[in-house]
């Protein structure tokens, strides 16, 4: 699952970064952000769902328009696509859940389906579904229209975990760690799949993510450590700032160097 070491020429035509450690550092700090920002605005801030989710729905559909516009991978752009798509696909869930009613469990089952739907009709279409190749615009439509269903499915995955199931965030996010462990396991010791298992992780980081976040944030009463949405929130957008701003001055460095050869 972490990539290989890419060429300057290679890596800027793809739209997607290197999957390495610092790939799922921040994938999984988003998730956490896209469960506690979500809350923090529907409840501290007293937007409502529905304002929270038209809100965070155009401000998504706004930066991604700039992403499928460019023609490179931008780190800025990239991750703040990741973390608004994060927030919104929690919307989608929350307001499945809160205001038509929908169980989780046939949530988690609905999202799942669709997205090996739109696994099927990519693969069908492209012959791939590795993220090394996102180099075209259909491609990258595919992909983030599967990382959007990923995100709501992890957050009804989640929560379902979590509460439908009872199991308390600590042990929701024990199990999603071992699965993400395990299928980690898989692809350096067994040779698994590499596309398989990077899709694996993708999703189980989202469930993973949320679990962590509730835990962190929720009260003690709740089985959380108190911290709160906001302190969380703000914990996790200093470490992801701090993160995208290295890999910005990285992808500066490796272009310099490219023109240098």
């Amino acid at each position: 699952m972490l990539s290989t070491v890419k060429t300057p020429s290679t890596f800027s035509l793809n739209k997607v970064p290197e999957v390495t450690l610092l790939f799922w550092l921040i994938k999984m700090m988003s998730t956490t952000v896209g469960e506690t920002a979500a809350d923090f605005l529907n409840m501290n801030m007293g937007w409502g769902l529905t304002n929270t989710s038209l809100f965070t729905g155009l401000l998504f559909v706004v930066v991604l328009f700039f992403q499928m516009r460019s023609d490179r991978y931008i780190p800025v752009l990239y991750w703040s696509t990741v973390l608004l798509i994060s927030v919104f696909g929690t919307l989608v869930t929350d307001n499945l859940t809160d205001h038509f009613g929908v169980p989780l469990a046939l949530s988690t089952s609905v999202f799942a389906v669709l997205l090996m739907i739109v696994f099927g009709v990519w693969y069908s279409k492209e012959g791939t579904l590795s993220i090394h190749s996102i180099i075209t615009p259909k491609r990258e439509g595919f992909y983030w229209l599967a990382i959007l269903i990923t995100f709501s499915l992890g957050t009804a995955a989640g929560d379902w975990a979590a509460e439908g199931l009872d199991l308390g965030y600590l042990n929701a996010a024990t199990m999603f760690g071992t699965m993400i462990l395990m299928t980690t396991i898989s692809y350096y010791a067994l040779r698994a799949d590499g596309v398989l298992c990077f899709w694996i992780v993708y999703i189980l980081t989202r469930p993973f993510g949320a679990s962590c976040g509730d835990l962190l944030s929720q009260p003690s009463a709740n089985g959380g450590m108190g911290l709160g949405t906001t302190g969380t929130s703000v914990l996790f957008l200093l470490a992801i700032v701090s993160l995208i701003g290295y890999l910005t001055y990285r992808v500066k460095i490796e272009a310099l160097e490219a023109e240098s050869r």
